[in-house]
């Protein structure tokens, strides 16, 4: 068995080696995405010299206390005014205009009385101000977004304003994945003796579309060596193209895991095979046809937990992202005994003690079968191998559950 970090940093490897591909999306489209090359302005921004306040546009040199202007026209956002200002005369303008030739400076409303077509300055400023300079924000040909970005809110207004309404991205990387196992049922079945929900594809399928991959849902297989290996077969075929494979159950030693053997059939490699942890020790990557197969446990918890491990560094690689320690520390909110001697990702939830002092408690049942703790519990606690016991008040180690959200 090998430890959590030596694992994540070979599917990290693994990720790395994915062939981009890439797309070209509209505005709307593209939160979340990654810029496939280097995004560069279409038009300079503001495209003219802009006034930054409600005013009066006119020559600086004409600034003192008690000057007398004559107001020759009026120039509003979209509705510029073709008119040079002179010594001595006024523009009334608005916030956003274009400034007119021969004014360098724009006297806000405030500070002049309006007595008909004159104003009266009241007060002076030291320099000339107010006005936005053509290109100040960026110019046409500057590049506003590198290679690489992850196109953010904020990025979105950006690129508008620099007159760009699509963009090439990165295809998102396809996790195709699967379930085994002839007791799974999907949701609104009448179960029979022996039958359990198929619960897992959800919330894996919701990790891989939270953390920026495409998630492909192959279905679920029955204990059946042919189908799982014609499940592998076509996770590679074009219609497919997965670039990640990810079966969920089926790895154990059971009479009926038959996943191992169908990957192997499929001329599947085995780069290891299980990993030193709690939950999730039977979690197991692979390679085949030039993609990479990571294998989950079928137990939910255990699932869940090895997909916030592996699946968002996973993800991340693909994109050139480095992987992000998101750990944190919290004082515990009661003990927690001494760990074994595999490194333990304990469900727990931040609570709040007097004075708003945030502490971390651990679910009361970390069983690797149930799901119910996930509802309030959104942090683990993580217990390196043979960690001694902690009491309570003692600092504890603890990742999000869900990662960056992207």
């Amino acid at each position: 068995m090998i430890c959590v970090d030596e694992a994540r940093q070979i599917i990290i490897a693994a990720a790395q080696n994915i062939s981009w591909r890439s797309e070209t999306l509209p505005l709307h489209q593209i939160l979340g995405r990654v810029a496939a090359d280097d995004i560069l302005a279409n038009i300079t921004q503001p495209p003219f010299n802009a006034s930054a306040m409600d005013g009066y546009a006119v020559n600086f040199d004409d600034m003192a206390l008690g000057a007398k202007l004559t107001i020759i026209g009026e120039a509003a956002a979209g509705n510029p005014i073709d008119i040079k200002v002179r010594r001595g005369q006024a523009v009334r303008i608005f916030t956003g205009s274009s400034v007119p030739d021969g004014a360098n400076h724009i006297i806000i409303q405030e500070d002049v009385e309006r007595q008909g077509d004159n104003i009266i300055v009241k007060n002076v400023q030291p320099t000339a101000r107010n006005i936005r300079k053509s290109g100040i924000d960026f110019n046409e040909g500057d590049m506003i977004l590198p290679k690489g970005t992850r196109i953010l809110a904020p990025h979105l207004s950006i690129l508008a304003a620099a007159n760009i309404a699509e963009i090439k991205c990165l295809c998102r990387p396809r996790l195709a994945f699967f379930t085994n196992g002839d007791e799974l049922k999907e949701p609104g079945a009448t179960l029979k003796q022996g039958e359990i929900i198929n619960s897992n594809p959800y919330s894996i399928a919701a990790f891989i579309e939270h953390w920026g991959g495409e998630a492909i849902n192959l279905g679920c297989a029955p204990d059946n060596p042919q189908a799982i290996s014609d499940l592998f077969a076509h996770a590679c075929g074009n219609d497919v193209h997965a670039d990640i494979i990810i079966p969920i159950g089926g790895a154990s030693v059971g009479d009926y895991d038959y996943v191992k053997s169908a990957f192997a059939e499929n001329g599947g490699r085995i780069i290891f095979s299980k990993i030193a942890v709690k939950p999730g020790k039977p979690t197991w990557f692979g390679a085949m046809h030039g993609r990479h197969v990571l294998g989950l446990p079928g137990n939910p918890a255990s699932a869940l937990v090895m997909a916030a491990l592996f699946i968002q560094p996973l993800i991340k690689a693909y994109y050139g992202e480095k992987f992000t320690d998101l750990s944190m520390q919290l004082p515990l909110a009661t003990s927690i005994e001494a760990n074994g001697p595999r490194e333990n990702y304990m469900r727990a939830k931040i609570i709040y003690g007097p004075n708003n002092q945030r502490y971390i408690q651990p679910a009361d049942n970390q069983d690797s079968s149930l799901l119910s703790p996930f509802a309030t519990h959104h942090h683990l606690i993580r217990r390196i191998a043979n960690a001694p016991a902690l009491n309570k008040g003692d600092l504890a180690e603890i990742y999000p559950l869900f990662g960056e959200a992207l």
